[in-house]
This record gives structure tokens, C-alpha cells and sequence, in this order.
């Protein structure tokens, strides 16, 4: 299990690495902007929260716990996708499209985080999202044989997977204080929401996902795993929860 000042470190020293290279040219046709442009957007969007109710839930928490540094890192945790929304939107822009300023998924979602003050809730909406997130980018990636969007999209791949091991560290940290029949119904209630919340992604997207060759059974299977892994680094003793891994297929 790692502290929040390692995170902050780790944030810090990950925002030094440039992997995309602004000098090059999109190259991509008419066809598959239409085919990527509406989800392009509407995840362009997503990914510049400013996460005001994020950081509001997370410091009431950090002062609860003792660890003010975990709101610290929040702050850069936000920071880095909001790199990922930058990279999105100037990447839109440079193939002559508009950005959009609302879409329903985003929308829906915005009023979920606003109601919501829960930690627990939070952090286990943010790995469902940053999960679907990993099939999303690998498919958008493998859509399109341009090699600037190629090179966003392995720059978020890359950034993703220590997300989802951030979350899941904290989650388990919260799993870890509640009695045994809490967790019990805990678990039960963790899969209906990955479950609904994958549905959700799917139907918005499944024109980017079958462009880029995944099928809605892979997808079924891809979320079913990350649930698992999920759960097993929940349920782990709290000696091993350091061998939670960054290794997340997508």
C-alpha cells in the first residue's frame, strides 16, 4: 500500500514526460473522423472537470483520516486528466472540428458527483470510468492509423493504469473499515454498479468500440476481469495490499 506522499511524488515526476509529439500532422480521412468525432468529444469534455466536489469530499476525508498529503494528491491526480482533455481538445482542433460544451453521458454524470459527498462512492465511480476508460482508448487508438491520435491515446493508456491503482489503494483503505457484513453487501453492490455503469459506457460508445475490434462480449469480458481484480485487491490481507499491481489490461 503506498502513502499519499508517494503518490504526490509519483504525480509529480509523471508530469515531467512529454510522449506526444505536437510536430506531427494529423492523418486521418473524413470516414473515421465520423465514425470516432461524436465520442472523441464527448470524452474531450469528460476529462476537463475541474473536480471541485472531488477535492471538497476528498479533504473532508484527508482530515477525518489524519492525512491531509491524499488531498494533495487529488489535486494532481485531476491535473493529469485534465492533461488528458488538453491533449484531447487541441488534438480536435487541429483536425478542424468543434468541441462540444455538453452531452448527456457528461451531464449525467456531473449531477451524480454534485449530490454526491460519499469517498467511498466517488472512488469507486472513478475506477469503473477509468476502466472503461482503458477499452476506450485502446479501441480509439486502434481506430484510426494516424500517429498523433495514436500517440495521445498511449500517453493516457500509460497515465490510467497507476489512476486505477490509486483509486483502488484508497477504496481498499475504506473496505478494510467496515464489518464483515458490510462488505458483504459491499461486494454485491460494487458488480451492479460496474455492471450498469459498463452498460452505460457501451451504449454511448459502441460505434468507437466496434471501429477500433471490440466486440460487446469482449467488452462484457474485459469489465468482468477488472471487477474481479477489483475485488481482489479489496479482499486482500492488508500485508499484501502492496502488490497491487499497475498492470491493468485494458
Amino acid at each position: 500500500m503506498h502513502t499519499s506522499n508517494y503518490w504526490i511524488r509519483y504525480f509529480q515526476e509523471n508530469a515531467r514526460h512529454k510522449r506526444v509529439n505536437w510536430t506531427l500532422a494529423p492523418a486521418i480521412t473524413h470516414d473515421e473522423i465520423a465514425t470516432i468525432l461524436p465520442s472523441l468529444q464527448a470524452w474531450q469534455l469528460g476529462e476537463t472537470s475541474e473536480g471541485e466536489h472531488l477535492i471538497a469530499a476528498s479533504t473532508r476525508y484527508a482530515y477525518r483520516l489524519g492525512d491531509p498529503d491524499y488531498v494533495d494528491a487529488v489535486k494532481l491526480f485531476i491535473k493529469e486528466e485534465q492533461k488528458h482533455g488538453y491533449n484531447l481538445g487541441r488534438y480536435i482542433d487541429k483536425i478542424g472540428q468543434k468541441r462540444i460544451k455538453q452531452n448527456w453521458g457528461d451531464t449525467l454524470f456531473r449531477k451524480v458527483r454534485y449530490f454526491n459527498t460519499s469517498m467511498e462512492i466517488w472512488t469507486l465511480a472513478v475506477i469503473v470510468v477509468e476502466s472503461t476508460a482503458q477499452i476506450f482508448y485502446q479501441a480509439l487508438k486502434d481506430a484510426t492509423d494516424c500517429r498523433l491520435l495514436r500517440e495521445i491515446c498511449t500517453d493516457i493508456l500509460i497515465d490510467e493504469a497507476p489512476h486505477i491503482t490509486f483509486q483502488t489503494e484508497r477504496l481498499a483503505i475504506i473496505f478494510e473499515g467496515k464489518p464483515a457484513f458490510s462488505k458483504a453487501w459491499r461486494k454485491v453492490a460494487y458488480k451492479h454498479f460496474f455492471h450498469a455503469t459498463s452498460c452505460l459506457v457501451w451504449f454511448a460508445h459502441k460505434k468507437l468500440f466496434k471501429a477500433g475490434g471490440v466486440t460487446f462480449d469482449m467488452y462484457v469480458k474485459k469489465m468482468q476481469y477488472k471487477y474481479r481484480k477489483t475485488i481482489e485487491a479489496l479482499t486482500a490481507a492488508p500485508a499484501d495490499h502492496k502488490s497491487i499491481s499497475y498492470k491493468y489490461n485494458c
